[in-house]
């Protein structure tokens, strides 16, 4: 495994990295209806039955942060970080399926 130390207390792994990212539900399906095609908060906000205004602001907000999520004209879409995701969402798919 690759791990990378940045400080003399803190060391990252890429799975850890990943997992911090997609550590809750919103953010996985936010994920997955962007991976999908491009989207309208109003849209996601339809889309993502039960998620409060503020929750997906917040969450929308980290994904820019983070370089997974660029938001142009209204519309919300996947950078090419982001859509490398699409990976892990058709491993997790496949285990959904299997389990």
């Amino acid at each position: 495994m690759n791990l990378k130390i940045k400080n003399k207390t803190e060391i990252t792994c890429p799975i850890k990295k990943t997992a911090e990212l997609l550590s809750d539900i919103w953010t996985i399906l936010i994920i997955k209806e962007l991976i999908n095609s491009k989207k309208r908060f109003s849209e996601l906000e339809k889309i993502l039955i039960g998620i409060s205004t503020r929750t997906l602001t917040l969450k929308l907000k980290r994904l820019v942060l983070e370089g997974l999520v660029i938001k142009k004209d209204s519309l919300y879409s996947l950078t090419k970080n982001g859509q490398k995701l699409q990976v892990v969402f058709d491993a997790m798919a496949m285990c959904g399926k299997n389990i």
